[in-house]
């Protein structure tokens, strides 16, 4: 009994150990991007030689960031990716899930051909269709305060509508609702539910790993475009964090600059990511689904 608890004792400490070591791997870059932000150029360059540019050492203040606002508008960048991202996500996760949810739970002509048509386009790389898709954009009505105007470039909309429905997200939400059990809509539909609301107070409330997943996937892929917005938004004021990037490599490269402006834009990714991790055990907790 003994050597048997001995031995879970050391499985448990090596199990904790190998996950302490994969974390580590995944937490130095930020601790190496954060402490080189706090430090002067010369310094960050000598430190990168030693175990020193993962430690607060040495002369440490905070004057990176203040020359990273003084150089480029970060508050702006900063605004304008948690503003597009934030819209994209919310209206994708809506759009895509409705897809997902005709796809798995109703009867139409053709539905087959049409998913496989949509899971296709993800094998076509962005790059194809990028000038086209600019042309497009740049020809396409909109009306806004000014009333009817021709053209998307230089505005929010145009870094948002092209993104609100893609194929990956759309897998997702197909794979997950293929697996949930057929009977929670069928009663439902013998109780009168349309299949909005069968959407909306079945499915919706008992899919929140896979809305955890998708907000998380969408997420990380509209805070990090860089090629689109640097296309389409011609004005400081319009442009994301990534482009903005581009300020801190002109002329004269300061490191520290750049590392500072890299930890406050990595700082919503972060926050997105923790408060999503926990809305995505805490729907697996309170999720009981027997098939």
């Amino acid at each position: 009994m003994a050597l048997t608890t001995r031995r879970s004792r050391l499985s448990t400490a090596l199990r904790y150990a190998l996950l302490v070591a994969v974390a580590l791997v995944f937490v130095f870059p930020i601790v190496f991007m954060v402490m080189s932000s706090l430090k002067p150029d010369l310094q960050l360059l000598r430190d990168t030689t030693s175990f020193n540019a993962f430690l607060p050492v040495g002369d440490i203040s905070l004057d990176n960031y203040f020359a990273a606002f003084r150089r480029a508008p970060v508050a702006l960048f900063v605004f304008n990716s948690i503003l597009v991202t934030s819209i994209t996500v919310a209206v994708s996760l809506f759009l895509c899930s409705m897809a997902a949810f005709s796809f798995v739970f109703l009867n139409w002509k053709g539905r087959d051909v049409v998913l496989a048509a949509v899971i296709a386009t993800l094998i076509v790389p962005f790059e194809t269709i990028a000038i086209p898709l600019l042309l497009v954009v740049n020809n396409l009505p909109w009306i806004g305060p000014n009333g009817l105007t021709t053209g998307w470039l230089n505005t929010y909309h145009v870094q948002i509508v092209p993104w609100i429905a893609d194929a990956l997200t759309i897998f997702l939400f197909v794979q997950y609702f293929k697996d949930l059990p057929k009977d929670l809509v069928e009663a439902a539909r013998i109780d009168g539910a349309t299949w909005f609301q069968v959407y909306a107070r079945v499915i919706v409330p008992i899919s929140g790993p896979v809305i955890a997943t998708a907000a998380i996937l969408k997420f990380l892929a509209m805070y990090n475009q860089y090629l689109w917005p640097l296309m389409v938004t011609q004005s400081e004021a319009f442009r994301p964090v990534m482009v903005g990037l581009q300020y801190f490599f002109q002329l004269n490269v300061a490191w520290g600059e750049v590392m500072a402006y890299l930890s406050l834009i990595t700082l919503p990714v972060l926050v997105f990511y923790l408060a999503l991790q926990r809305a995505f055990i805490a729907s697996i907790a309170s999720t009981g689904i027997k098939g």
